[in-house]
């Protein structure tokens, strides 16, 4: 085989690893609750730890085989809830670390990455359209539960670590939208929960020396049923589905869509005045494209109020 090819077919890995680094944040997502309604004036920061390990897929007729994935990502998070027009909404905004180490086999010679540094912000706003009105804490506490319908969109800013000579790099170098709508629906003490969205991503036009790397839409769809044994402590099942997000690079032939499916639970469980702590673990059911991996999370939280 040529040096050509031989750089080629290392490019084509790092190129895998990097479609596995800039999809993983939006397929992975399995997050319950994220529409039950708040009172307003309710305030939230959360610190987050999630561990990402599993492989790879990559496209068979390729000699890149044994692709894996070891993820560290540190997420350090604020919500505030808030009325508009009588409706609840709440603003949130997410800052990421990640450090990763990567590796597979080339034509038979082990290949690593390692990468490490800030990742990509996201902000996002959400609004309830339908259910419990914009109340203060001791009013909300009154309310029966009601079902709410919201909406939020979710926004990635091209604030993470890039370096345009690199194939692989922690951020996208892009931004990225994700409209979405979303219903709970309490039942005594269960609750069950469905989104659905779609993110959009513009184009990577510095991705490795110039060239342009494009994305398709992604949708994103969620299910999640849980029990709620008192205030502040439940346990949901969550399950995802991503469909779509294929790349290009400057207009050339697309990479494999996703068709995955991703399943998992997640614990709450109240730590005392204020404070609480979540612990979730999800894996892939049916993955065609894209990691096939295993997440492990845990994330501490504390709540407090304006008065």
């Amino acid at each position: 085989m040529s040096r050509r090819s031989t750089v080629w077919l290392r490019l084509c890995f790092c190129a895998v690893i990097l479609s596995w680094l800039a999809n993983a944040p939006h397929a992975q997502e399995l997050e319950p609750r994220t529409y039950s309604p708040s009172p307003v004036g309710t305030n939230f920061l959360v610190l987050g730890y999630a561990h990402v390990s599993g492989d790879v897929l990559t496209d068979p007729s390729l000699p890149i085989t044994g692709v894996s994935a070891q993820l560290n990502n540190l997420v350090l998070g604020y919500v505030r809830t808030f009325a508009l027009a009588n409706h609840t909404a709440s603003i949130g905004v997410a800052v990421p670390f990640v450090s990763g180490d990567l590796s597979g086999v080339v034509i038979g010679a082990p290949t690593e990455v390692h990468r490490a540094g800030l990742g990509d912000v996201q902000f996002r706003f959400a609004l309830n359209l339908i259910g419990t009105p914009a109340l203060s804490p001791e009013a909300f506490a009154r309310a029966p539960p009601a079902t709410s319908l919201g909406a939020s969109v979710t926004i990635q800013a091209p604030t993470g670590q890039y370096v345009p000579s690199r194939l692989v790099n922690v951020g996208n170098n892009r931004w990225a939208f994700k409209p979405e709508f979303g219903i709970s629906q309490p039942w005594g003490n269960w609750f069950f929960e469905a989104s659905a969205g779609v993110w959009l991503f513009t184009d990577n036009t510095s991705f490795f020396n110039g060239k342009d790397k494009s994305q398709a839409p992604l949708a994103v769809a969620q299910l999640h049923g849980g029990y709620s044994f008192r205030p502040g402590l439940w346990l949901a099942v969550d399950l995802g589905y991503a469909l779509g997000g294929a790349t290009q690079v400057n207009g050339g032939s697309s990479s494999a869509s996703q068709a995955n499916t991703r399943g998992g639970v997640t614990l709450a469980v109240p730590l005392g005045r204020g404070w609480s702590a979540k612990l979730a673990y999800s894996q892939g059911f049916v993955v065609r494209a894209g990691g096939n991996y295993r997440i492990v999370s845990f994330a501490i939280q504390y709540r407090w109020f304006d008065h």
